[in-house]
């Protein structure tokens, strides 16, 4: 009688396969009469298009907000946003919170205890000072 092999699945995980981006929306929000948006402003001029031919992937809106600061919000595929505050920016920094926001995963940032994170628990189970022999002095 052949003995058959339990068949395994493997977890789907990003990176494995395919990538999916989890940014899927960044809106742009800027005023036009506020000094604080210039930077924004700007980056809407020059950059923008630019930016939105490097990432087809990413919807992108911008829209005037009246007497408000600068913002650009990231939307994720999990249903969570992010905001960031772009006031008195200049173009570059604009940019850059821009990049941050589109690889940003959406995920809430988390306190790390153990200095490495696996999907497979230790073979060798953890470690205690109250293990092996005792010794005597």
């Amino acid at each position: 009688m052949p003995l058959s092999a339990i068949r395994t699945v493997a977890k789907p995980q990003n990176g494995v396969g395919a990538f999916i981006l989890q940014c899927k929306r960044l809106d742009f929000h800027y005023c036009d009469w506020a000094g604080s948006s210039r930077g924004m402003k700007k980056f809407i001029k020059t950059n923008l298009a630019i930016f939105a031919k490097r990432n087809p992937q990413i919807e992108i809106t911008v829209s005037p907000r009246p007497n408000k600061h600068p913002v650009i919000i990231g939307h994720y595929i999990n249903g969570r946003q992010k905001a960031i505050c772009v006031r008195n920016m200049t173009n570059n920094e604009v940019k850059q919170k821009a990049d941050l926001l589109r690889h940003a995963s959406g995920e809430k940032l988390q306190r790390l205890n153990k200095p490495v994170m696996s999907l497979n628990e230790s073979v060798r189970g953890i470690w205690s000072p109250f293990h092996g022999t005792k010794i005597q002095i």
